[in-house]
């Protein structure tokens, strides 16, 4: 059966998500042959919307690990509530009974990777690991035994597997370089900053009730500031949210005195301040 990309692009945007063909492709063989989906760009250009865009097209559940240095597998698989099996154990001694299973389901503590495996549908899960590129080597091994078979053994009770594998999105800034093995295990996918008028676009959709100057004179303003020496530049993330901001004031054709006032919505650190607001300078008072 042939992949439909343009159907999934649909509910995409139906989700408020604007994925070009590209992406669209992307997401698309990665549902339809069961293949985790790496997708690296820089931070704010959407990595992470896609994977919310997506589990809303299935009406799946989102799964999400959020990575991170010294991620361990009793953080993002599964751990054990001490607490309560200890409460279980007095409460055993004070009855004069056994104190029963103590690896029992109740004690069971479901971290994002063991959560996955319990789709009860096809593509009813959708896990998303972002930021991959926090976590230590030592995860990124684990992470790829788990992908290979969408199971684990916790030693208490045995294996548990996916009776219907998880739609798998990782995400990553490249703060580090991935490991080859993961790379080949995965689809990937490079997510750029958008074209001055996809920007326009994705700024009506998800703002539909901005006016429509309002968001060219906001996609424009962010270009410029791309091609500025910044040490952050905007991603698309940003903005939405300074148009968002500037819709708020009542904003409706950005001039030079609305973005000095709105600048932080939209540049980061301050030493990028000043050369966004030389950038800016040509916009009308």
């Amino acid at each position: 059966m042939a992949i439909d990309v343009a159907e999934l692009r649909q509910r995409l945007h139906a989700a408020g998500y604007l994925a070009d063909a590209g992406l669209g492709t992307a997401l698309a063989c990665a549902v339809a042959l069961h293949r985790p989906l790496l997708l690296e760009g820089d931070a704010g250009v959407g990595k992470t919307e896609a994977a919310r865009a997506l589990a809303s097209a299935f009406d799946a559940t989102l799964v999400r690990l959020q990575c991170y240095e010294g991620l361990d597998l009793f953080a993002a698989a599964y751990d054990w509530n001490y607490g309560k099996q200890l409460l279980a154990i007095r409460a055993a001694e004070a009855a004069g009974t056994g104190a029963g299973d103590l690896y029992a389901d109740e004690f069971l503590i479901r971290r994002p990777l063991l959560e996955a495996l319990s789709a009860d549908r096809p593509d009813g899960v959708v896990l998303l690991i972002d930021e991959i590129d926090r976590a230590d080597d030592e995860f990124e091994a684990f992470l790829l035994e788990f992908l290979q078979d969408f199971a684990m053994t916790i030693p208490e009770r045995g294996r548990f597997a996916a009776q219907y594998p998880p739609i798998v999105v990782l995400t990553s800034n490249r703060t580090r370089d991935l490991h080859d093995a993961l790379k080949r295990r995965c689809f990937y996918h490079w997510i750029g900053h958008p074209s001055l008028t996809r920007e326009i676009e994705i700024l009506r959709l998800r703002l539909p009730q901005i006016s429509p100057e309002l968001a060219a004179d906001v996609a424009r303003a962010v270009a410029r500031l791309r091609a500025q020496e910044l040490r952050k530049a905007p991603g698309t993330a940003e903005a939405i949210d300074w148009a968002q901001t500037l819709d708020a004031l009542g904003v409706e054709h950005l001039s030079r005195a609305d973005a000095e006032r709105t600048l932080g919505m939209v540049v980061k650190y301050p030493e990028d301040t000043e050369v966004a607001r030389a950038a800016l300078n040509e916009l009308a008072s």
